[in-house]
């Protein structure tokens, strides 16, 4: 087994296998300066040159019920993280409008809680009309556990894509989180999909997992086949159980990109969270060999990056913004 061997594999439309991710993931038979460069070619061969730019607004803050262990909006524990209801029309269009003149390509409205029903889903979905009929940008919605008719209301009201993290390796999630179960997020993902919109799924690096999970996550993931991939570094808050969870090098972050890569060779590779745990030098790596997409600006209970910054690093790596 070589790196030139599987490359060529993927380049030529086939997948690669456990074993054969399992090979990319180790560090004395696989260099990682190697790695990058062949999952660079599979970027360049696959992916778009114009570079996936998206945004967000935390629409509805803290007081969550459930016990995500990394989560600085849990009720379960005591982060300092800002509590308010659903954010009124005018800041959602304005915000809205802010990333539409900077060139944003999407635009997603983010809640907090295990889900949103009723009058909230009623506003929601008026929200995204109004965006919608002004045109510009693509609309994106994460709203946690939906139902299959409140997804089918997003649908009509014009969101293009649903974003549901798994967040981590089968093995690992329940580790993580006992209020919801991974089978309840694929639930909605299904929905979401069989409503017509295209997937965003992710998840976080750095949370107690081993290089074999991260493995085991890329390749659980291939079987949602999502679009777009978010895939954010643990930025510990205080007071969360992970508060005190040791970083990860730039090697590894590196090698999980280039992994997912191999493994999604068509979709979006996203930053997202974590991003100010990651050097500038490693992540111009990062976008040169594996990453064509990033959430931009601020994020949910964390401060994300300047989109100018952001645009200048973008054409760096030989993106169009």
């Amino acid at each position: 087994m070589n790196i030139s061997e599987l490359k060529e594999k993927v380049l030529s439309g086939g997948e690669i296998t456990p074993e054969e991710a399992t090979w990319l993931a180790d560090e004395a038979a696989c260099p990682l300066d190697e790695l990058l460069e062949a999952s660079a070619e599979i970027t360049r061969r696959f992916g778009n040159r114009k570079f996936d730019s998206c945004s967000i607004i935390n629409a509805r803050s803290g007081l969550c019920p459930e016990d995500c262990k990394w989560c600085a909006q849990s009720v379960r524990y005591a982060t300092g993280a800002e509590v308010y209801p659903l954010v009124d029309r005018q800041t959602c269009m304005d915000v809205g409008e802010a990333n539409r003149q900077a060139g944003i390509g999407r635009f997603s409205l983010v809640t907090s809680g295990r889900s949103v029903s009723g009058k909230t889903l009623d506003t929601i979905c008026g929200y995204f009309s109004e965006l919608h009929s002004r045109g510009g940008m693509g609309l994106c919605a994460s709203l946690g556990l939906m139902t299959p008719e409140g997804l089918r209301r997003l649908r009509e009201a014009g969101v293009e894509r649903y974003h549901c993290n798994l967040e981590t390796a089968p093995s690992h999630f329940p580790t993580l989180c006992t209020t919801h179960t991974m089978a309840q997020k694929i639930a909605t993902i299904r929905a979401a999909r069989e409503a017509g919109m295209e997937i965003c799924s992710g998840g976080i690096i750095g949370m107690g997992e081993t290089m074999e999970q991260r493995v085991e996550f890329a390749l659980f993931l291939r079987e949602i086949n999502p679009s777009s991939i978010p895939l954010n570094v643990l930025q510990p808050i205080e007071g969360t159980p992970l508060a005190g969870t040791p970083p990860l090098s730039d090697s590894e972050i590196l090698r999980t990109m280039a992994i997912f890569r191999f493994v999604h060779p068509r979709a979006v590779l996203r930053f997202a969270g974590g991003r100010a745990r990651i050097s500038p030098r490693t992540q111009l790596r990062a976008l040169e060999a594996a990453v064509n997409g990033a959430i931009m600006g601020d994020l949910l209970t964390t401060i994300g990056s300047g989109i100018e910054d952001d645009r200048h690093m973008i054409k760096e790596a030989g993106y169009e913004f």
